[in-house]
């Protein structure tokens, strides 16, 4: 069995758990270059065949990596839990010509076989015994998880916060005819549940406003099932998304309960609507289940209900948002 190494960055010495990779102990450092990252390597011993300590340094970093969304963002890694969304995000990875991210390290269940598509050799892999994994995914199912995996965050994510960055939305979002904006959804699963929807429905990009979960959010990623990999998601304030607005001539429309009480005219949802809207690139604002939109959402944009017969106040964030992007998708997903 092949040596293993860890990699860890000078920048974090203080904190000998901090931003480490996965390396084949023959790889050399040079590989990890493009990184910008002066390095050193602790070694692991050549003898363990199955990582079966929860305290292990490679578990203790999963960990992190699941748990908290600052450690996260400051690796750059998040972790992925599952076979079905790590197959999900390989696959969409293959299709690509230029990959947005890759896999530091696949761990698997010490039974489990390799999947087919991910036995490529460059790929580091640990296995780990049940406890580590059930440790790994915090999931109480009575199915067994297999398989995990340390990947970096696509190149796809921008958060333009604080200044982080400077606003290049041309090269963020291919596209801009169909745009999802979250207002303050905090619910891991509603987020990772819309950001599938977008996929299927073929939306360009997602915007989230101030307030939002982390769609790398362990909760997040198991929802979208990898959805996060494959769509340009910026973090932004309402000052960028005007700016998006302006510069590409955006409508900004925004899911709304449509109640009586409501002082701003409410829009339902209708084949005319959406006919009239087949050829407008827009944003569409959806805001939390509990609060709903945020004033300054209810100021900017027109208000559109969805029309239920039933006596339900208001649906679910995540399907009154996949009813609007079905209905509002771009012509060529629709059905005739």
């Amino acid at each position: 069995m092949q040596c293993m190494g860890i990699l860890y960055s000078s920048a974090f010495n203080h904190l000998p758990e901090l931003k480490f990779s996965i390396l084949r102990a023959d790889q050399p450092l040079a590989d990890e270059q493009s990184r910008s990252l002066k390095c050193r390597r602790a070694s692991i011993e050549c003898n363990t065949k199955i990582v079966t300590s929860t305290s292990n340094p490679i578990v203790k970093h999963c960990m992190k990596l699941r748990q908290n969304s600052s450690y996260r963002h400051s690796h750059g890694s998040t972790l992925i839990v599952g076979m079905t969304p790590i197959r999900e995000i390989s696959c969409f990875q293959q299709s690509l010509q230029e990959k947005t991210t890759t896999m530091d390290c696949l761990l698997l269940l010490e039974s489990a076989a390799v999947p087919d598509g991910l036995d490529d050799h460059t790929i580091t892999v640990v296995r780990v015994s049940p406890q580590v994994m059930k440790k790994l995914s915090g999931v109480e199912s009575s199915e067994s998880t297999e398989a995990a995996a340390i990947m970096r965050i696509p190149s796809t994510y921008h958060s333009i916060v604080n200044g982080k960055k400077e606003c290049r939305f041309h090269q963020w979002f291919p596209s801009m005819h169909r745009i999802l904006v979250f207002d303050r959804i905090q619910d891991p699963g509603n987020l990772g549940t819309l950001l599938r929807s977008m996929v299927a429905f073929n939306w360009d990009g997602v915007f989230l406003l101030p307030g939002c979960c982390d769609p790398f959010n362990d909760k997040a990623l198991r929802a979208s099932r990898g959805a996060s990999f494959q769509i340009p998601i910026v973090v932004g304030e309402w000052s960028h998304l005007k700016s998006l607005k302006n510069e590409y001539g955006l409508r900004l429309l925004a899911g709304h309960p449509g109640s009586s009480e409501d002082h701003r005219p409410v829009t339902e949802l209708s084949r005319v609507l959406v006919d009239s809207l087949l050829q407008e690139p827009l944003c569409l604002v959806l805001g939390s289940e509990g609060r709903g939109l945020s004033e300054q959402s209810e100021l900017e944009c027109e208000l559109v209900s969805i029309p239920m017969a039933g006596k339900f106040e208001s649906l679910n964030v995540s399907v009154a948002g996949g009813i609007l992007m079905y209905a509002l998708q771009p012509r060529n997903c629709r059905a005739s």
